[in-house]
């Protein structure tokens, strides 16, 4: 496969696993994903959600670049209206000191959260409407010069740490292309308007001193397994926990009660999220993963590998490299 492949790590908490246990899957992860090939591991920012663990991105990313030697981390994403401007550009300006050359940083603005959560995180209702400004006043304490008289961001002021632009619509498009930024789209959860945002953003693409052209990246869901049963076992078990983080309030569905929501209109917005999967054995995702990058007209594909267990997502790992023919370090 010409396309490098990367690696979104959702720091899934398992059924009956602790967050202790998921930081050390998603070490193992970044381990594994270093040894084969790929190119970044990125992780999310997401809040109360008891099966995703990686709340506090940047402590994440500090914790696995510890335990790795020349894998690029990431978030992807800071959703940027949660925090000043100041405190990321710090935050990944303290991590790209500790590891040189390895360090992205991918903005979104949705609040990763409901709106209780938002509430919590003190986050005001309005603040993704300044986003745009944001992104240019944490770029200036990255790359310099601050956009704030007298206030720099120490460390992080000449560390240049690369931005991203993640969304799932065309607003998120039309913003990377005018910064001239990379820009990555969901579409591994928000599929609808991959290849009008994609078009977009290619369109009106300006150049800037981070990139001179537009690049892609397309986020895909991978289930890669030893047989073809395996594997869809793996993606209704992967269905039904997301129907009870989605419409359990905490409460953990049976797998009959799950199957009844999956059946329902509800569940069939489950389905629709997870539109782009590959699923199967290697040579069956690695015909889906070619078609899927001339579908989505990308430069690289972010696979989220889904399963319940962490034994899985490293045999996916493990599978979709040799497919591929990732050069293993």
């Amino acid at each position: 496969m010409t396309l490098p492949l990367s690696i979104l790590d959702l720091a899934t908490i398992g059924k009956g696993q602790t967050a202790a246990e998921s930081f050390a899957g998603s070490v193992a992860m970044a381990q594994k994903a270093e040894k084969l090939g790929y190119r970044r591991v990125w992780y999310a920012e997401h809040h109360n959600m008891s099966s995703i663990a990686s709340s506090a991105t940047s402590v994440l990313i500090a914790h696995v670049a510890a335990h790795t030697e020349s894998i690029r981390l990431g978030a992807g994403g800071i959703m940027l209206p949660n925090h000043s401007p100041l405190t990321i550009a710090e935050q990944f300006g303290t991590l790209e000191t500790l590891h040189p050359g390895r360090i992205d940083l991918g903005l979104g603005r949705a609040p990763g959260s409901d709106q209780n959560t938002m509430r919590a995180l003190r986050r005001d209702p309005m603040s993704a409407d300044s986003f745009p400004q944001d992104v240019l006043e944490l770029q200036g304490y990255l790359t310099g010069p601050t956009r704030i008289q007298g206030v720099e961001a120490t460390p992080g002021k000449g560390t240049n740490v690369p931005l991203y632009i993640l969304g799932s619509s065309l607003f998120g498009a039309r913003l990377a292309a005018q910064l001239g930024l990379p820009y990555a789209f969901a579409s591994h959860f928000a599929p609808a308007a991959l290849q009008d945002a994609v078009a977009i953003y290619r369109r009106e693409f300006k150049p800037s001193a981070q990139l001179d052209a537009p690049y892609v990246i397309a986020g895909v869901n991978v289930i890669a397994a030893d047989s073809a049963s395996e594997a869809q076992d793996m993606m209704l078990a992967t269905k039904r926990a997301r129907v009870s983080l989605f419409f359990g309030g905490g409460r953990e569905f049976t797998d009959d009660e799950a199957d009844t929501v999956l059946d329902s209109p509800q569940g069939q917005h489950v389905s629709q999220m997870m539109r782009y999967s590959a699923v199967g054995t290697p040579d069956v995702v690695m015909e889906y993963l070619t078609e899927f990058g001339k579908h989505a007209d990308t430069d690289e594909l972010i696979v989220a590998h889904q399963s319940t267990g962490t034994e899985g997502r490293l045999r996916s790992v493990e599978l979709l490299a040799q497919a591929a023919g990732l050069v293993a370090v």
